[in-house]
């Protein structure tokens, strides 16, 4: 699975500017890094990643970097976190030279893996 996700990241960073590259790649990485069987696709223009359902997204804006939560909830509780970024509704966009502290990602890519576990728990007693 890892070299198919590799291709669908390759596929789509090569498209974006020169600049946005290498965020786009770092935070893959730490993606990954915090959910190493997460299953990576394609969709609504982004870079997603899957835990049972969409876990979250990257991509990117003519100025910017995003991370799509997929989950304005979350974004909404953490909003003193989040403070010195742009947030709007589930998406957190900032500047490729000034990354998302690694702390803020592994808090959300957790926060959105136990929502979808939570989420698929309350399917399957229906």
């Amino acid at each position: 699975m890892e070299a198919n996700g590799q291709k669908v990241f390759d596929d789509y960073v090569v498209k974006q500017d020169e600049q946005f590259r290498p965020c786009l790649t770092e935070l893959r990485r730490i993606i990954l890094n915090i959910m190493p069987a997460a299953e990576e696709s394609f969709s609504y223009q982004a870079h997603c990643f899957k835990h049972v359902y969409m876990l979250v997204g990257i991509g990117v804006t003519k100025e910017f970097c995003s991370l799509y939560t997929m989950s304005p909830p979350l974004v909404k509780s953490m909003k003193d976190e989040l403070k010195d970024y742009k947030a709007s509704g589930a998406t957190i966009h900032f500047k490729p030279g000034e990354p998302l502290p690694v702390a803020i990602i592994t808090k959300i890519v957790l926060a959105r893996a136990k929502e979808n576990e939570l989420l698929a728990l309350s399917r399957g007693k229906k």
